[in-house]
C-alpha cells in the first residue's frame, strides 16, 4: 500500500511541480516588470523580470516542441544576463526581438484542440495572455528601435518559426491534403492582402479615403479608448480560433493555427510604440480579440455548413447535430503541459 501511495505521489510531483515552478517564475517576472513600469522598486527590476520571462518562455517552448528545455532555458537566461551587464543598445534590441518571437510562437504552440467554440475562445485567451507576458518582457529590455521595422521583423520571424514547427506537427506538406492546401493559400492571400493594403494606403492612398479611415480611428480612440489592431482581429484570432477547432477533428488544423502568430506577435510587440499609452495598447488588443472571436465564430459556422456538419430540419435537430459532432471530435493530442513531438 505504501509503495502504491509513493508511486502516486511521485507521479503527481513529476507532472505538476515543473508546471507550478514555471508559473511561479513567470508570475514573479511579470510582477517585477509591472513594478518597473509603475515605477516601484529598484531600477534593475525591469531587466530581471525580462530575463525571468524570457528564460521561462524559452524553456516552455523547447519542452512543448520536443527540444531540450533545460539547455534552451538556461541559454536564454545567460544571454539575457549578458545583455543587461554589457548594456549595449544593439544587444538589448536583439534580446527584445528574441523574447517577442519566442512569446508569439509559444502562444500558438501552447494551445490544445477545441471540440466546441467556447473552448476555442479559451485557447485564444490563453494565447493572448502568453503574448501579453511577452510584451512586458520585450519592453523590459528597453530596446532602441524603429517601431515599424520592429513590428515587421518580429511578425515575420514568428510566422516563419510557427510554420517550421507546424511542418513537423502536420506531417509535412503531404499531410495538408486538398482542404488544408486551400486553407493555407487563402490564409496567405489574406495575410499578403492585409499587409499590402495597409502599406499602399499609408504611402499612396487617396487623401479623402485616408482621411475617412483616420477619422474612424480617431472616433474609436476618443469614444472607446482604442482601435482594434486589424492584423489581430481580421487574421490572427480568427485563424487561431478556427485552427484549434479544426485540430480536434483533423491535423490540418495546425496549418491554420500557424497564422495565429499574426495575433500573438502583434500582442507581444504591442507595447513597443512609445507614442501609444499602455492603457490604449491593452484596449486595442482586447478589442481585436473580441472582433476576431466574432469573425472566427462566423468562419467555423460556415465551415460546418459547407462540410455538412450541421443537420437540416430545424433548430433543435441542428443543436443536437452539433452536440453529436462535438462529441465525435476526439482527435488525440498531448496535453498542454506535454511535448507535441
Amino acid at each position: 500500500m505504501f509503495a502504491a501511495l509513493r508511486r502516486r505521489v511521485d507521479s503527481l510531483s513529476e507532472s505538476r511541480l515543473p508546471l507550478l515552478a514555471w508559473l511561479l517564475v513567470v508570475a514573479g517576472g511579470v510582477a517585477a516588470l509591472v513594478c518597473a513600469m509603475v515605477p516601484v522598486g529598484p531600477d534593475w527590476l525591469g531587466g530581471a523580470g525580462a530575463v525571468a520571462v524570457a528564460g521561462a518562455y524559452s524553456w516552455a517552448l523547447a519542452a512543448r516542441t520536443g527540444g531540450r528545455p533545460v539547455v534552451f532555458g538556461a541559454l536564454a537566461v545567460l544571454i539575457g544576463v549578458a545583455v543587461l551587464v554589457i548594456d549595449d543598445d544593439r544587444l538589448r534590441t536583439g534580446a527584445s526581438v528574441m523574447t517577442c518571437v519566442v512569446a508569439a510562437v509559444l502562444g500558438v504552440m501552447a494551445t490544445v484542440p477545441a471540440a466546441s467554440y467556447p473552448r476555442a475562445v479559451r485557447e485564444c485567451v490563453v494565447a493572448v495572455l502568453i503574448g501579453a507576458g511577452g510584451a512586458l518582457a520585450t519592453i523590459g529590455f528597453e530596446p532602441t528601435i524603429t517601431v515599424t521595422r520592429f513590428e515587421y521583423a518580429t511578425f515575420g520571424l514568428a510566422l516563419a518559426a510557427s510554420f517550421v514547427v507546424v511542418y513537423r506537427l502536420g506531417a509535412g506538406l503531404h499531410g495538408l491534403g486538398r482542404r488544408g492546401f486551400v486553407i493555407v493559400v487563402v490564409g496567405g492571400l489574406l495575410l499578403a492582402g492585409t499587409l499590402l493594403y495597409a502599406e499602399l494606403l499609408r504611402r499612396y492612398g487617396p487623401p479623402d479615403l485616408v482621411t475617412d479611415l483616420l477619422d474612424a480611428v480617431r472616433w474609436c480612440r476618443e469614444h472607446l479608448g482604442a482601435f482594434p489592431r486589424p492584423i489581430i482581429s481580421v487574421l490572427g484570432v480568427p485563424a487561431l480560433a478556427y485552427g484549434v477547432h479544426m485540430r480536434a477533428r483533423r491535423r490540418q488544423g495546425w496549418w491554420v493555427c500557424a497564422f495565429g502568430a499574426a495575433a500573438t506577435s502583434a500582442v507581444a510587440n504591442s507595447l513597443v510604440n512609445p507614442a501609444i499609452e499602455r492603457t490604449e495598447s491593452a484596449l486595442s488588443v482586447l478589442y481585436g480579440l473580441v472582433v476576431g472571436l466574432v469573425l472566427g465564430y462566423v468562419v467555423v459556422r460556415l465551415d460546418q455548413l459547407l462540410t455538412g456538419s450541421r443537420a437540416s430540419g430545424g433548430r433543435a435537430r441542428g443543436r443536437r447535430s452539433r452536440r453529436d459532432e462535438q462529441a465525435a471530435a476526439l482527435r488525440p493530442e498531448p496535453a498542454r503541459g506535454q511535448a507535441l513531438l
